[in-house]
């Protein structure tokens, strides 16, 4: 026969108690976004000038933006860093 669980134990994540840690995140994602889009401005602006460049200087523009996805990719992947405060345990 298989034991059966009761609506009282302990284990069950209502009866947690909200803690610092694991509190959920209200007023700092706002701050957090803005802080990420912040930080990851000057790089994704330097990125498409670098696009707008390759396509005054003659290149063709296929390969001027082939180097479009790995600029959105590496801003899109910083923005994530910065505005889930991932670094935030390493400092």
């Amino acid at each position: 026969m298989a034991a059966t669980t009761s609506d009282s134990d302990s284990d069950s994540p209502d009866s947690t108690p909200l803690t610092e840690e694991n509190t959920p995140l209200t007023e700092e994602k706002g701050r957090n976004r803005k802080r990420a889009a912040l930080a990851v401005a000057p790089f994704l602006a330097l990125g498409l000038f670098d696009v707008v460049l390759l396509l005054f200087w003659g290149i063709e523009p296929l390969w001027a933006f082939a180097i479009l996805p790995p600029i959105l990719f590496c801003s899109v992947l910083a923005w994530i860093v910065f505005s889930t405060d991932f670094l935030d345990d390493r400092t």
